[in-house]
C-alpha cells in the first residue's frame, strides 16, 4: 500500500479579492501549464482588494496549450462567488483533472462535481434572494434624491448581481450596501465599493407605510403555505423587510380570512357573461354527429361546433371558440384553450397572450391573416375567484373529446405544418403527452404526414416576472417563429 503524499504548499497565490475570478483564472492557467499539482498550491485572498491582482507566478511551462470545456469556465465564475474558502482549491483541482478527464463535468456522482454543483446552486439561490428581498429607502442628498438598501447575502454575489439592478432600476440613483461590498449606480456608471455596516443604511421612510398597505392587500390567505413561504423567504431576511412585522399577524388570521373570502365568492358567472351566452348559445346538440360527410366546409363545421356538448365544459363557458383563418392556410397554430377575453369575444388569440403572439409573428415575417389559429379545446375552462375567472388546465378527457373538432379543421385546411403552442396542443396533435421544454424546436412527423413543430404557448412569457428573463424568453419564442417561417418555405 502506497503511503500518502506529504508535502508543504510550494506555491502561494494571493488573489485581489473574494471574487477575483480573472486573477484566479490566469494563475490557475500558469500553474496547470507548468505542471503544478493541486496539492502544492495554496490560495489566499489579499486584505487590500484595491491594490489589484498580483502578477501571476513566473513558472516554466511544460505544456503549450490547456483545453477545458467552455461550460466549466462559465460556471466557475459563478462558483467563485460562494463563501467557502476552499472554492479556489476546488476549482483548480477540477481544472487539473479536466486536462485528462474531458468528460468529468458529466460525472454527476464524482465528489468534486457534486460539491461544485452544490456551490453553484447556493450562489444562484443567494442571487435570487437578493433580487427578491432588496428594499430601497429614499434619502435626500445635496445632489437630489437617492435610494439606499441594506442586504446581508450569504455569499459574495454583489458584483455579479449588480448589473441586474442597473438594468432594472436604470432611471433612479441607488446604492446597495452589504457587509462584503457595495454597489452604486449614478444613472450612468456602476461602481463596486467596500462593504458597510447596518448603521450606514437609512431608517424607514414615508413609503414603507404605503408598501405595508399594499402587501396586506395582496396577501391571499387561501394560498398560504407557511413552510413553503419560510423556505422561499427565510426568517434571516425578515429583519430588513418593511412587511415583516405584518407576517405573523397575517399567518395567525389566515384561516379566518380564507373562510370569509370563500363566503364572498360568487356562485354564478358575472351578468355580462350570461348575456353573451344567451345571445350565442343555440338549443341544438351536435354531440352525436360524427359523420365526416356531414360538413362540406370548415364554415359548416364552425357553425355546428357552436352547439357542441361533447364534454362538460360547455355548461359554464360563454360560447364555443372555434378556429379562425383562411381555409387555404399553409400553417395552423394550435393553442391550449380560449381565455376569458376569447370566451367573451368568440375569437381565438385576442387576449394578452394573443397580442404577444401577433407581435412576435409580425417580427418573424409571418402574416397572421395567412395563418389559421385555433385551440386544442374550444371551451374556456376556469375556476371562479371573486369577480374573476381563473384559467384551469383541461384534462386528458376534455382534450380527447375536443380533438374531434381539431381533426375536422385540419382535414379541411390540410396545412403543410401545425405548430403546437404548449403541452395541451402537443397532446392533442400527437395523441400523447410530451415534455415541451425537452421537445421544443423539434419537428415531428405524424403518421398522416403532417409535420408538427413544438414550442411554448405565448402566455408562458407573460407569467415570467423578471424583466430580463421575460425578454430572453420572448427572443427565444421569436427564434422559434422564424424557424416556422423557414419551414413554411
Amino acid at each position: 500500500m502506497r503511503a500518502p503524499r506529504l508535502s508543504l504548499s510550494s506555491h502561494t497565490i494571493t488573489l485581489a479579492g473574494e471574487t477575483d475570478f480573472s486573477g484566479w483564472r490566469e494563475a490557475a492557467r500558469r500553474l496547470a501549464l507548468a505542471g503544478v499539482v493541486p496539492e502544492d498550491v495554496e490560495w489566499v485572498v489579499s486584505d487590500h482588494c484595491d491594490l489589484g491582482a498580483p502578477p501571476p507566478p513566473i513558472l516554466k511551462e511544460r505544456r503549450n496549450t490547456l483545453n477545458v470545456p467552455r461550460a466549466f469556465v462559465e460556471r466557475a465564475e459563478a462558483v467563485i462567488c460562494h463563501s467557502d474558502p476552499g472554492r479556489f482549491a476546488l476549482l483548480y483541482r477540477l481544472l487539473w483533472r479536466l486536462k485528462d478527464e474531458p468528460k468529468l463535468m458529466e460525472v454527476a456522482s464524482d465528489p468534486d462535481i457534486r460539491r461544485f454543483e452544490a456551490m453553484e446552486k447556493a450562489a444562484g439561490r443567494d442571487m435570487h434572494k437578493m433580487r427578491a428581498f432588496v428594499r430601497f429607502r429614499k434619502i435626500e442628498t445635496d445632489d437630489g434624491e437617492r435610494f439606499v438598501a441594506w442586504f446581508e447575502p450569504s455569499h459574495f454575489i454583489v458584483e455579479r448581481n449588480a448589473e441586474f439592478f442597473a438594468r432594472r432600476f436604470t432611471g433612479m440613483r441607488w446604492t446597495i450596501l452589504t457587509p462584503h461590498a457595495s454597489a452604486d449606480w449614478d444613472g450612468a456608471r456602476l461602481a463596486i465599493g467596500p462593504g458597510a455596516s447596518r448603521a450606514d443604511a437609512p431608517a424607514e421612510d414615508a413609503t414603507e407605510a404605503l408598501w405595508q398597505t399594499y402587501f396586506q392587500s395582496i396577501f391571499n390567505p387561501a394560498r398560504l403555505k407557511v413552510r413553503a413561504m419560510q423556505k422561499e423567504m427565510p426568517k434571516k431576511y425578515w429583519r430588513n423587510l418593511p412587511e415583516a412585522p405584518l407576517i405573523p399577524g397575517l399567518i395567525a388570521g389566515a384561516d379566518k380570512a380564507a373562510k370569509e373570502m370563500i363566503a364572498r365568492m360568487p356562485t354564478q358567472p358575472a351578468a355580462h357573461h350570461a348575456k353573451v351566452r344567451a345571445k350565442h348559445w343555440p338549443a341544438r346538440d351536435t354531440s352525436a354527429s360524427e359523420d365526416d360527410g356531414a360538413y362540406r366546409s370548415i364554415a359548416e363545421a364552425h357553425e355546428a361546433a357552436m352547439g357542441c356538448r361533447r364534454c362538460p365544459l360547455w355548461r359554464d363557458a360563454t360560447q364555443t371558440v372555434f378556429g379562425e383563418g383562411p381555409e387555404t392556410a399553409e400553417v395552423v397554430f394550435v393553442g391550449e384553450q380560449p381565455g376569458d377575453q376569447e370566451d367573451i369575444a368568440g375569437k381565438p388569440f385576442v387576449g394578452p397572450a394573443g397580442r404577444v403572439f401577433d407581435a412576435v409573428l409580425d417580427e418573424a415575417g409571418i402574416a397572421r391573416d395567412k395563418t389559421y389559429v385555433t385551440n386544442a379545446v374550444k371551451h374556456f375552462k376556469f375556476e371562479p375567484r371573486g369577480k374573476r375567472r381563473i384559467h384551469s388546465r383541461p384534462n386528458a378527457g376534455e382534450i380527447q373529446a375536443c380533438r374531434w373538432w381539431l381533426d375536422k379543421e385540419l382535414d379541411f385546411i390540410r396545412p403543410k405544418l401545425a405548430v403546437a403552442l404548449g403541452a395541451t396542443a402537443v397532446q392533442s396533435l400527437l395523441g400523447k403527452a410530451l415534455p415541451v421544454t425537452k421537445m421544443r424546436g423539434e419537428t415531428i412527423d405524424r403518421a398522416d404526414g403532417l409535420k408538427v413543430f413544438v414550442t411554448i404557448h405565448p402566455s408562458f412569457i407573460l407569467r415570467i416576472r423578471d424583466t430580463a428573463d421575460k425578454e430572453a424568453e420572448r427572443a427565444r419564442f421569436l427564434k422559434d417563429m422564424k424557424t416556422v417561417k423557414a419551414l413554411m418555405g
